[in-house]
């Protein structure tokens, strides 16, 4: 897929390019980034170059992850980092799984929430995406406000669904699905009664 551009009210959610690796590298020296998520650690500028120069484009090229440098439309500063991953686009199960990351500086304004919205209108609308999944370490209370903001619900935890550096850890799982933006889904949900 050709890469694309979103924007909301105040964010540009945009392909990461190579100049964003001073920016990507300076977010990941916090360290709750590689704590929760599967960044190296500890970050080098090395992995910040390969990320935005390699990775993200031969995301988009192969049909893998689609990656979106969140950024302020203000400015341009880099806000974080969203991507949607696990795609399975052309099955009968059209779903794929968000995951994010912000800079420590830009947490607590409500960016990333904003920016999962519109990911996920973007999934349903575009991609045909039924069912959008947000998994995250159990314990990682920020990550779930930002999906419970963004209208996830919460569906449980999962034993040992995340291995991070060598440990095996539990994982709190979230769904999200056109309905709760109020868009047509072409499946019908066929919720269990009881």
């Amino acid at each position: 897929m050709e890469p694309v551009t979103l924007t909301t009210e105040r964010l540009v959610l945009r392909p990461f390019s190579p100049a964003d690796a001073p920016a990507v590298h300076a977010a990941c020296q916090d360290p709750d980034i590689p704590r929760w998520t599967p960044v190296p650690s500890p970050y080098d500028f090395s992995h910040a170059q390969d990320f935005v120069a390699r990775a993200c484009p031969e995301g988009w090229r192969t049909d893998s992850t689609y990656n979106f440098a969140v950024t302020t439309k203000a400015d341009g500063t880099l806000v974080g980092a969203m991507g949607l991953v696990h795609l399975a686009l052309h099955t009968a199960e059209r779903q794929a799984e968000i995951g994010y990351w912000t800079a420590k500086e830009r947490r607590g304004r409500g960016y990333t929430a904003e920016a999962v919205r519109e990911v996920a209108r973007w999934a349903f609308t575009s991609l045909r995406v039924e069912r959008l999944e947000w998994l995250a370490q159990a314990g990682n209370t920020g990550s779930r406000a930002v999906a419970l903001k963004a209208g996830f619900r919460m569906e449980g935890t999962l034993r040992a669904k995340i291995a991070h550096r060598a440990t095996r850890r539990d994982a709190w799982i979230g769904s999200l699905l056109p309905a709760d933006l109020g868009l047509a889904s072409e499946t019908p949900h066929l919720p269990f009664p009881g």
